[in-house]
């Protein structure tokens, strides 16, 4: 049986307490699902403490390649990057703050056959402080509702897309309402998904860049923007 070929890549934002770890957690998962892999690390304009620990990590592992943004572009630009540097058949990719356990990318890599082309994750419980866990909340049936959005768990950034997906699914946006373009796209245009429980950890090192009130009323007006765009005019986004 031929391998599975899966671009893994990990957005990076000042993230130097979780990378090292997160990078040779996927190296050993990878080896042993036998994939065909390669490993990006997309840093968003980390600070010098991260930009060393990338470059060891760079120069210790030959699978691992950094790309870099010289200034931040925010989440959905390390995600467009991260994307448009894949080069096999599947893209696995989740957030570098290892609140997810990259092991479990074995429970999406099992769904990933010829009738499916999104494997989306869906938490099984929310660790975080309660106040998070209210936004997020909100968040979720906000976008699922504005954006007619069949998932179980509309935030959930563990996920293994299908590369020719981004043949037809243009995206846009450089901030973090990305996933909810990004999703709403896939869904209209008719691609097949399936959903699988993964786990969720309290965060380990540093702490979010999106539970503030600046960031929150800037995701709120993005978000408005997307629905008008979306789906109140139908254009693309």
């Amino acid at each position: 049986m031929s391998k599975t070929s899966v671009s893994i890549f990990y957005p990076c934002y000042n993230d130097w307490g979780t990378m090292g770890s997160m990078v040779m957690l996927t190296l050993r998962t990878a080896e042993a699902l036998e994939l065909d892999y390669d490993v990006t690390l997309v840093d968003d304009g980390s600070d010098g403490h991260t930009l060393e620990l990338l470059e060891e990590i760079e120069t210790q592992y030959e699978q691992v390649h950094v790309l870099r943004h010289e200034q931040n572009k925010g989440y959905g630009g390390a995600l467009r990057s991260g994307f448009q540097a894949a080069t096999k058949e599947w893209i696995f990719y989740t957030d570098g703050d290892a609140q997810y356990d990259v092991r479990e990318m074995a429970r999406l890599i099992e769904h990933a056959g010829p009738e499916v082309d999104v494997v989306q994750g869906y938490k099984i419980d929310r660790h975080d402080p309660l106040h998070r866990i209210i936004i997020g909340r909100m968040y979720h049936w906000l976008v699922k509702t504005a954006f007619g959005l069949k998932l179980r768990d509309v935030d959930c950034d563990f996920r293994l897309i299908r590369r020719t997906v981004f043949d037809k699914v243009v995206l846009r946006h450089d901030s973090g309402v990305i996933c909810a373009e990004m999703m709403t796209k896939i869904q209209r245009a008719g691609f097949r998904v399936v959903e699988v429980p993964v786990h969720h950890y309290q965060r380990a090192h540093g702490k979010s860049q999106f539970f503030n009130f600046p960031r929150i009323a800037r995701v709120i007006r993005n978000l408005t923007g997307l629905w008008i765009s979306m789906v109140l005019l139908r254009k693309e986004g």
